[in-house]
């Protein structure tokens, strides 16, 4: 057997309901973090559907030339409920990252936003807010306004080891060549497509580069239905607990390095959805490992799973330009996404910058039932130092 494949797991359950202390975390809820899945709860390839079928198996036919069905431009109406409660929430004095829906009130949006919700859980799995107002309100008013609607779409978890629950992609000038200590959204390069590690994930535009930085995206089950009938070794490859996820670092005290999974998965029981879990940068930067005979190198067959899943990506994906007030919503569950590499504006310009959200949706309430310890936990998924607490900075740091 190759080594690495009977290790020792070091799951830390958090409970479903586990208390914490308030004075790190204002909402009494911590993100869950990375784990590996219930490895008795993963289905083999023959299990898998012969093709899916439905409004989350699009084709980029279906929406290249038809803006309408996937845009919402806001309304005057519903830029002054979003700035009335903005307003209300600061006057209050309350941390960002106490924010909710009890302290931040949408009465007439909040229907639509619950419709945004359902589509983006069961439906095609993205949308793009047009409008929002970022330069005239400012980063303080934006962030507010930016995370009190990402409260009626699901939980605001941590993004990386400091506990950042607004995150910021921003090109720091770090090297993006040390995928092992890196993290890719802090750079300027390329980014291929991937999933991050929560149930959607939010993207608001507050400026644009000079050139390049465009969105794609892509429907991981039009990807799969395509693998299916083109490529079903590759697919096969893809449904198998081999694949080995760098955690960079940001781990907890007794946990390991990294995460035994596979890439697609299927719901155990609920409504038997494929789920897509990746990023091929986080495959690729296990060498340190795998030198060590710690866990064993991709082989021929993952390297070549890597490269398919890729193209096809891009064969069917829907490009997407962000303006400065757009806010992307997606669906980490069945859409993939991709960054084009960029350049920015040469200084005193501002630099690319978007403000980002990862969302957990629990499955209590709507969400995909996922072969994982924390799937009934409000705060699933993202990612937890031991008790970092959450920070929302109004820039990058």
């Amino acid at each position: 057997m190759a080594p690495g494949l009977v290790e020792t797991i070091h799951y830390q359950s958090r409970g479903k309901d586990n208390s914490v202390s308030r004075s790190i975390f204002p909402d009494g809820i911590k993100t869950s973090g990375q784990h590996p899945p219930i490895f008795k709860e993963l289905k083999p390839y023959d299990s898998f559907p012969t093709e899916i079928i439905g409004p989350t198996a699009w084709s980029t036919d279906d929406y290249r030339d038809r803006p309408e069905k996937w845009t919402h431009r806001f309304t005057a109406e519903e830029i002054e409920e979003m700035s009335e409660a903005a307003d209300n929430f600061r006057a209050a004095e309350i941390p960002l990252t106490g924010i909710s829906q009890e302290n931040y009130r949408l009465p007439r949006l909040s229907a639509f936003l619950e419709s945004v919700r359902n589509d983006l859980l069961d439906g095609k799995g993205f949308i793009l807010f047009k409008g929002f107002p970022v330069e005239r309100w400012g980063n303080h008013k934006s962030a507010i306004a930016y995370m009190g609607i990402g409260t009626y779409l699901g939980y605001f978890i941590s993004q990386n080891g400091k506990g950042h629950v607004l995150g910021h992609v921003k090109d720091l000038g770090e090297d993006a060549k040390q995928i092992d200590k890196v993290r890719i959204y802090r750079t300027n390069a390329r980014q291929f497509f991937h999933a991050d590690d929560s149930d959607l994930v939010g993207l608001l535009c507050v400026a644009r580069a000079l050139e390049g930085g465009e969105s794609d995206i892509a429907s991981s089950h039009q990807v799969y239905n395509i693998l299916k009938a083109e490529r079903p070794d590759v697919l096969k490859t893809l449904t198998e607990p081999i694949w080995y996820f760098d955690r960079k670092g940001e781990v907890s005290k007794g946990e390991d390095p990294y995460i035994r999974t596979s890439v697609f998965y299927l719901e155990p029981g609920g409504k038997g959805r494929v789920y897509c879990k990746w990023d091929p940068y986080y495959i690729r930067s296990l060498e340190r490992f795998s030198s060590a005979c710690i866990i064993p190198p991709l082989s021929p067959a993952q390297l070549e799973a890597a490269d398919v899943l890729e193209s096809t990506c891009k064969r069917f994906a829907l490009h997407m330009v962000l303006e400065v007030g757009d806010i992307q919503f997606l669906s980490n569950s069945q859409v993939l996404h991709a960054r084009t590499e960029y350049k920015d504006h040469a200084p005193p310009a501002p630099r690319r910058h978007l403000m980002r959200l990862w969302l957990a949706t629990p499955e209590s309430e709507g969400g995909w039932k996922l072969p994982f310890h924390d799937r009934e936990e409000k705060k699933r998924g993202g990612i937890q130092v031991d008790d970092v607490g959450p920070v929302a900075h109004l820039d990058a740091e």
